[in-house]
């Protein structure tokens, strides 16, 4: 699973790599639709664990490339970003639990803004005019988007917390990939494989100690496993050795504003699977956030 199989080798390598982030940002707008559809029929901490842990079994011959001098030390920091990984999915699900699903798009679009701060504190390099200016006009795009009906919700609520703080931590984790994958150099499916360990034994965890219905039985229906499917073997396994192979190679910035197009392709496959309208305020948001992805892609010197 290499870049230089998604676009002809005469491609400039970085500009190969953030293809492969908007397929990843079009995969992902489709995520929504998928859990939607699977979370309908089990619990939000039972679909998690079996997300995570399907994909760990499916990634266990990818734990070899562990084996590196400092492997305490590596199997240490990835096991952060999975912890961190976790922290993102659970604010994400339960927040969009309790807010409304436009402030959620647009909240969530907040990481675009996070992650050059989150750089320049973490890593120590400080963002150019050209990426806050493509950041905010992705934000404005989100923006229309996400209010595009004049929703926003009746006020401030738990749940647009939870949502910030899912952006926030976005912010960080794109960063923290980065710092982890110079320090260690561990291929980008091992780093994978690891997060998605930790976070099947983090949902383990709180599902043993959170009150609820508990595990109920499997839906034998083709909608819940073919979702699935399409969230373990393409969300999460080819999109986040993606992420993790991207981040090495461009910086954290361009990887947040990339995968700031995730609304727009949402909004587009929500319109065609599940039949829901947009305005023409919506489809002006998708077109500036198509356009501040446009403009980080294009070739440079």
């Amino acid at each position: 699973m290499s870049s230089s199989l998604a676009l002809p080798a005469s491609f400039p390598r970085t500009l190969r790599v953030e293809w492969l982030l908007l397929l990843v940002a079009a995969i992902w707008g489709g995520s929504y639709s998928a859990a939607k559809v699977a979370t309908d029929q089990v619990p939000v901490l039972q679909f998690l664990f079996l997300r995570f842990g399907l994909t760990f079994v499916l990634l266990l011959p990818a734990l070899r490339g562990l084996a590196v001098p400092r492997w305490r030390a590596a199997l240490a920091g990835t096991s952060l970003l999975g912890a961190n990984l976790l922290a993102i999915y659970l604010c994400e699900t339960f927040g969009v639990s309790l807010t409304t699903a436009s402030n959620a798009a647009f909240l969530i679009s907040l990481c675009v803004a996070f992650t050059p701060l989150c750089e320049w504190g973490l890593l120590g390099q400080k963002p150019t005019g050209t990426v806050l200016a493509a950041a905010a006009l992705s934000l404005a795009g989100a923006g229309l988007l996400a209010f595009q009906h004049g929703g926003g919700g009746a006020g401030w609520s738990w749940g647009d917390a939870l949502m910030v703080a899912a952006a926030l931590l976005r912010g960080v984790m794109v960063c923290l990939t980065r710092r982890v994958g110079q320090r260690h150099g561990l291929p980008a499916l091992t780093t994978t494989a690891v997060q998605m360990g930790v976070m099947t034994l983090g949902t383990a965890g709180l599902m043993a100690v959170a009150p609820g219905p508990g595990w109920v039985p499997l839906p034998t229906g083709a909608g819940f496993w073919g979702a699935m499917a399409f969230l373990v073997l393409l969300c999460t396994v080819l999109a986040f050795f993606v992420q993790n192979h991207a981040v090495a190679r461009t910086s954290p910035s361009r990887v947040a504003l990339l995968m700031g197009s995730e609304p727009l392709w949402g909004a587009l496959i929500a319109v065609l699977w599940l039949g829901e309208q947009m305005t023409w305020m919506g489809w002006l948001g998708g077109l500036l956030i198509v356009a501040s992805a446009a403009w980080v892609t294009r070739p440079r010197a």
